[in-house]
């Protein structure tokens, strides 16, 4: 199925449809395109500033806190552009023409998302994380509000 997929996103991004992913979406975007998966050197899970790279989508701060829930990560594929780093790892997100953007990261997560993933994977964050925070701490956190303004920036500059 994984190959069906990216003949499925190469499909969608023949006919120039516009393309979010986040995480895995992100690496089955860049392994579409002839990017790749590998474990990165550090595991990121919990809440991390990410950097932005490129100035192509308008209204998103030099900085913002992402919620990472990774231990892996792509290349930025062919044709593609850095959008986001973090402090740990330089491909946190790319833009691909000017209708497709994988995040490694998350943006699009809500409070009642965000418990349940912390929950759900409870476990998770306390094996060889970076980042040092746990299931409780990555719930207290709280998703910051600018988040949700991001995330509406990117989906309407790849819906132009």
């Amino acid at each position: 199925w994984i190959h069906q997929e990216r003949e499925l996103i190469k499909e969608l991004a023949a006919k120039h449809k516009p393309m979010f992913g986040a995480c895995f979406g992100a690496q089955q975007i860049s392994m579409a395109f002839g990017g790749t998966i590998s474990d990165a050197q550090y595991k990121e899970v919990g809440w991390a500033p990410v950097y932005l790279k490129n100035h192509d989508i308008s209204g998103i701060p030099n900085k913002l806190e992402a919620l990472h829930w990774h231990q892996q990560m792509f290349s930025i594929p062919e044709g593609g552009k850095l959008l986001f780093s973090s402090d740990l790892l330089k491909n946190q997100g790319f833009l691909l023409g000017d209708n497709i953007v994988g995040l490694q990261f998350h943006f699009e997560p809500m409070e009642d998302n965000l418990r349940e993933i912390a929950i759900n994977d409870s476990s998770y964050p306390d094996d060889n994380n970076a980042l040092k925070q746990n299931a409780s701490e990555i719930i207290a956190h709280g998703v910051p509000a600018e988040n949700k303004d991001v995330m509406f920036a990117i989906l309407d500059y790849i819906n132009k």
